[in-house]
């Protein structure tokens, strides 16, 4: 029963009784709980690692979205995994095909998402791999269920980001079990496992002696001049060589570093970063393999995570791993993938939110007016040191703020320049009235401080007495 479904039955029923079969959110007791820390862009080398360190596993690989679910096992098929996914845009017979081959064990790897593998009952179920850590724990529970059953032990391994770390944590309080850090593998300890594989598959392969005795005398024959220990490498290398090809040049996974060992990195602690002038909110650096991308929406436009989200989902095609979100009133940052950066800002700059245009780029280039109110500050103190000489600030017994005293001719020129100013005002014309003479148009055009000037007009003098004289194009005769 849900927490929102107990209240509701404290708070109306009277007397009431509940059933509970089993225990209540506790994890299966021969289930391992494994965890690897690593960051966003390098989850999915992790699986793949993982995966390899582990010959003969039987897994379900859980995702979160439908998207994600069916990228992840397009990346697997294509680097030569035996993969399926199972979600919801899939039909009733495409999801029965792969349940079909899935637990006849012709499929190695069903990657799926918590709706689509609900209700699913699979044997011999060696490992649950979560991709990304599922929001209610209650869905964890059942993840990790799927494996350890009738006696059998297993594993459920939680591939966690590090800003996942506190669901683990959470996790542990609610199902009381100990979840264990690990390393992730390394190319070497990947290696000596599939070679293992390999040897243990050579030493069981059955050999049919009558139906291969009638070749037996070509092959050693063909092999006459072979030792034994090349034919044996050979065939391993056969067998084994895509891994050693692979890893001889496989890039290098990092753990991530703690909130104290970047600070210490930056060469500061907490109070000596927040502490520089300008280096507020969206000064913040973004980890390593992500960028930072500014936005012109916050708080103000309803603007929060979900939102941020969703407008990622309509315009941005493909999936985007998104990291640290800061939210401001009028503008907020957030750190995406380094290689989906410029698809991001391509599909989001000119879309529109709730009617407003979006605008996205580089998070660390300047907000406009910012470099223009920094070098005008910078001009005036440099002014302020050019005068220095000439007018000397006083301290304000009061206000203990400095106060400048000008010189006295600067003042009398600040006083001169008003007057002069004040002088040079535009007069206003008066107009005379009218002297009675209607045929006269020219009184209109007089001012009565000037002497009267003969005014004449561009062009030919209009007639009028006619009907009509003022339209912009004469009338045709």
């Amino acid at each position: 029963m849900s927490k929102e479904i107990e209240k509701i039955a404290l708070t109306y029923l009277h007397d009431h009784k509940e059933i509970v079969v089993g225990s209540r959110n506790e994890g299966a007791e021969n289930v391992n709980h494994i965890y690897y820390m690593v960051n966003a862009k390098d989850k999915y080398l992790a699986l793949k690692r993982i995966v390899d360190f582990y010959p003969r596993i039987f897994a379900i690989i859980f995702c979160r979205t439908k998207i994600e679910t069916q990228e992840i096992a397009d990346k697997l098929i294509r680097d030569g995994y035996n993969a399926e996914s199972l979600h919801g845009d899939l039909s009733q017979q495409q999801r029965d095909l792969t349940m079909q081959k899935f637990r006849q064990h012709l499929t190695q790897l069903l990657v799926a998402t918590d709706v689509a593998a609900r209700g699913l009952d699979v044997d011999d179920l060696t490992h649950v791999i979560n991709f990304g850590l599922p929001e209610d724990i209650e869905n964890y529970t059942h993840r990790s269920g799927r494996t350890g059953r009738a006696g059998k032990k297993g594993t459920s391994i939680s591939i966690v980001h590090s800003r996942e770390k506190f669901k683990i944590r959470r996790i542990e309080k609610e199902i009381g079990k100990e979840f264990v850090e690990e390393e992730i593998p390394s190319p070497r300890e990947i290696c000596k496992k599939q070679l293992y594989k390999v040897m243990d598959q050579l030493l069981k392969t059955d050999v049919e002696e009558e139906q291969i005795a009638p070749f037996m005398n070509d092959i050693n024959r063909y092999f006459e001049f072979i030792d034994k220990e090349d034919i044996i490498k050979k065939m391993v290398s056969m067998e084994f060589g895509k891994f050693l090809a692979y890893y001889a040049d496989a890039p290098e996974i990092q753990k991530p570093k703690s909130r104290r060992e970047e600070r210490a990195e930056a060469g500061g602690d907490r109070r000596e970063a927040s502490g520089k002038k300008g280096g507020g909110r969206g000064s913040r650096k973004a980890e390593e393999g992500y960028r930072r991308l500014f936005i012109n929406l916050g708080k103000k436009d309803g603007f929060f995570p979900g939102e941020l989200m969703q407008l990622l989902n309509k315009n941005v095609k493909g999936h985007v791993e998104v990291g640290h979100i800061d939210l401001q009133n009028t503008i907020s940052f957030f750190d995406v993938v380094a290689e989906d950066a410029p698809r991001v800002m391509k599909y989001l700059t000119g879309s529109f939110y709730k009617g407003r245009e979006v605008r996205c780029n580089e998070g660390d280039e300047p907000a406009k007016g910012a470099s223009r109110g920094r070098a005008g500050a910078t001009r005036g103190g440099q002014r302020g040191g050019r005068d220095a000489g000439k007018g000397a600030p006083r301290q304000s017994a009061k206000s203990k703020k400095p106060v400048f005293e000008y010189p006295a001719e600067l003042v009398d020129d600040a006083s001169a320049f008003s007057k002069k100013k004040k002088k040079s005002k535009r007069e206003k014309p008066v107009m005379l009235q009218e002297n009675g003479n209607t045929n006269d148009w020219r009184q209109f055009f007089y001012k009565e401080s000037k002497p009267k000037k003969d005014v004449t007009l561009v062009g030919a003098e209009p007639d009028f007495s006619e009907e009509g004289w003022a339209r912009r194009k004469p009338r045709k005769k």
